[in-house]
């Protein structure tokens, strides 16, 4: 199994959440438990409403469990902290700030002297491929740029675990290819901590080492699936037989899910 050898980094153990709703207790996870080890890159998929989101949020600290704790490196997770980035579907991006500026957001909150953050910001930039923009604000750039940027934000504080939610998930098909090769490229040099939430399971085989499959509401882990296909992975792979192969099986069990949230 992916990582069985490297220590665990994230500890999902027991993890429930309930919302208070008009038509009473609504569940949205159910007995959630999953080890996420050092350096592995892990998919979630699952039907809307299945819990995928609320999981990631609780991990990133902005919700607390009913039930259950989340560890990280061993300690339950109180709250934010500067060891978990987090790159949403809508960018979050500041509009009053240019490219280098949102960039450089996070490093001075952390008081990087001046030109240790910039050279860093910099790098990320780079890596990006938006190192021609970064006088730009926001509104001057396209969707995919945008995301480029909040990608780039979360890498320069160096987390020890990436938290993607659907980042992809707005962007037009190219663009969308584009940013996953670019996304395994800086995962491949810094072997970050990833747990990344997609719809689409083209997108979570060619990024995961492992894919989560929840089930449909209430959220639960319905199954796990090694993705057994060698690194480094290219737009080509998902043409491989043993893409198709494994796309086959996820994609029978997310649309066994799907159709139970039609019932």
């Amino acid at each position: 199994m992916a990582g069985e050898d490297r220590a665990v980094k994230l500890r999902i153990d027991h993890v429930k959440k309930e919302y208070q709703s008009r038509n009473g207790i609504m569940r949205a996870l159910d007995d959630v438990s999953l080890d996420i080890h050092e350096n592995e890159f892990v998919c979630v998929v699952g039907p809307s409403g299945c819990g995928k989101s609320t999981l990631l949020n609780i991990i990133a600290g902005l919700l607390q469990p009913s039930e259950g704790e989340v560890f990280l490196d061993g300690t339950p997770i109180q709250g934010t902290g500067r060891e978990r980035g987090v790159v949403f579907q809508q960018y979050a991006l500041f509009p009053w700030l240019t490219v280098m500026d949102n960039v450089l957001f996070g490093l001075n909150l952390k008081k990087v002297p001046e030109k240790e953050a910039r050279e860093i910001a910099l790098k990320y930039i780079r890596s990006v491929g938006l190192e021609d923009f970064i006088d730009a604000y926001p509104k001057e750039l396209s969707g995919g740029m945008k995301q480029r940027v909040a990608i780039a934000r979360a890498y320069a504080v160096n987390p020890e675990v990436l938290l993607l939610d659907e980042p992809f998930g707005a962007l037009d098909a190219q663009t969308r290819a584009q940013l996953q090769s670019e996304l395994l490229e800086m995962w491949e040099q810094d072997k970050k901590t990833c747990f990344f939430i997609t719809h689409d399971v083209d997108e979570a085989i060619i990024l995961a080492q492992r894919v989560i499959i929840m089930s449909a509401r209430p959220g639960r882990i319905k199954k796990i699936v090694n993705i057994d296909i060698p690194y480094p992975r290219t737009q080509e792979t998902k043409s491989t037989k043993r893409f198709l192969e494994l796309k086959a099986e996820i994609w029978n069990q997310v649309y066994q899910e799907y159709m139970e949230v039609r019932k």
